[in-house]
């Protein structure tokens, strides 16, 4: 009881940040923010607590984990026996960049053939319906389940230049909350298969929260800036304007799709790779000044994932963590906030100590791409196909960093109260 009590108190509390953080509390549609709430809640008791959901999401989980066995033997014919031993498995460049590459190429061939749209389209539908935001807000929260922050704008590429600022915050909160699928299983390798029916789950939840968080901390108003919120018939026009955009993209057959799904899989790759050798360096070096700075006053052992952790400890308690691992579990999501999930994933990948109910939550809690350098990232990709809004993401990048880490947290807090 006591635990419940906590977790409900966490959720409380991640909802009144997001009304303080809010630009307009009178603007706040009950309706939207509570459907939104209701559809995030609903989707955590499916997968976490109802047989047949649980069910279905396990068996998601096995069709992931063999994919993966498939990308292995890709791994295998480039690094022979180095993918197979041992020693050498498990590192990281074997295990885990391959695996993105390989996705990047799958989901290039699904969305040649169709399937992505037509599942995005159907999705997107049923997150409109059910809580009553913009088809391009819905198209676009749909869409981020499956790719990244930086590729969903183009589903919705003809919206972005004039969007309102608040659907445009919308667009960036629940590209800040979601990951990228093509890289949700190289999360599965850092932490174990184990972990993939949490990081499903927190990928289906990111869309509904996001949006929550969105539509609290900046609600739409009748009129942005002169100009009136897309309606119904300007929407389903610009959806077939996307669809004929992407016709004219597509690749010239199955063979083209994978290829160049293939090339985008390395360059992500190659800057995942290369981002976490940098940060987790950068990290080291940190640790080692605030370790001979702690020294001169008596402070052994002190670290930027110790420091963070204290400040984020109380946090993690709300989620449900007990006390004694609050400490290790804040420095986790201090280090996902700052740099990224992914060195957060493999730190917690090669952490003892951590029950499996903590490890639950914790994954929830980092399954986003809301840190400081998804800002740049959305100021270059999504600035890129919308010039002009290149200002207004600069300005609302810190809230919308806010409204991402709010939507995991609520994610987390969600998995704390029904996982036993």
């Amino acid at each position: 009881m006591t635990k419940f009590l906590i977790g409900l108190a966490g959720i409380v509390v991640i909802l009144l940040i997001a009304l303080a953080l809010s630009t307009n509390r009178r603007a706040i549609r009950p309706r939207v923010v509570g459907a939104a709430f209701a559809l995030q809640v609903a989707i955590a008791v499916l997968v976490l607590y109802v047989p047949a959901g649980k069910a279905a999401i396990y068996g998601m989980s096995a069709a992931v984990s063999a994919l993966l066995g498939y990308a292995g033997e890709g791994t295998k014919v480039i690094f022979g026996d180095l993918a197979t031993d041992p020693k050498f498995g498990h590192a990281f460049a074997i295990s885990s960049l391959p695996v993105i590459i390989f996705f990047a190429a799958l989901v290039a061939v699904l969305y040649h053939v169709g399937i992505m749209q037509l599942v995005v389209r159907w999705l997107g539908g049923a997150i409109e319906k059910v809580t009553g935001v913009s088809k391009v807000e819905s198209l676009c929260a749909a869409a981020n389940i499956f790719v990244g922050q930086s590729e969903a704008p183009l589903v919705i590429r003809p919206y972005l230049a004039t969007l309102t600022p608040s659907q445009l915050f919308a667009v960036m909160s629940v590209g800040m909350a979601g990951v990228a699928g093509t890289i949700l299983a190289a999360y599965a390798t850092l932490l174990g298969p184990g972990s993939l029916p949490f990081l499903l789950a927190a990928s289906f939840m990111a869309a509904p929260g996001g949006l929550l968080m969105a539509k609290i901390i900046m609600p739409d108003t009748p009129f942005e800036d002169g100009e009136l919120p897309l309606g119904d018939d300007r929407e389903e026009q610009i959806v077939r304007v996307a669809e004929v955009a992407a016709e004219e993209e597509r690749a010239a057959n199955i063979i083209m799709a994978a290829a160049m799904g293939a090339q985008t899989g390395v360059r992500i790759a190659v800057a995942v790779g290369a981002m976490v050798l940098a940060f987790v360096a950068l990290v080291a070096c940190a640790n080692g000044l605030l370790s001979e700075v702690g020294s001169w006053f008596g402070l052994k052992g002190l670290s930027f994932q110790s420091l963070l952790g204290t400040v984020l400890a109380p946090v993690m308690y709300l989620l449900g963590v007990p006390w004694n691992e609050t400490a290790a579990a804040g420095g986790l999501l201090g280090t996902k906030v700052v740099l990224n999930e992914f060195v957060a994933f493999a730190d917690m990948g090669q952490m003892k100590g951590l029950s499996p109910r903590t490890v639950a939550i914790v994954t929830f809690a980092l399954c986003g791409f809301a840190n400081f350098s998804s800002i740049a990232i959305q100021m270059a990709s999504t600035g890129s196909l919308a010039p002009n809004q290149r200002p207004m993401i600069a300005k609302l990048g810190l809230r919308a960093l806010a409204a991402g880490s709010l939507a995991n947290l609520m994610s987390a807090a969600l998995a704390g109260l029904l996982i036993a």
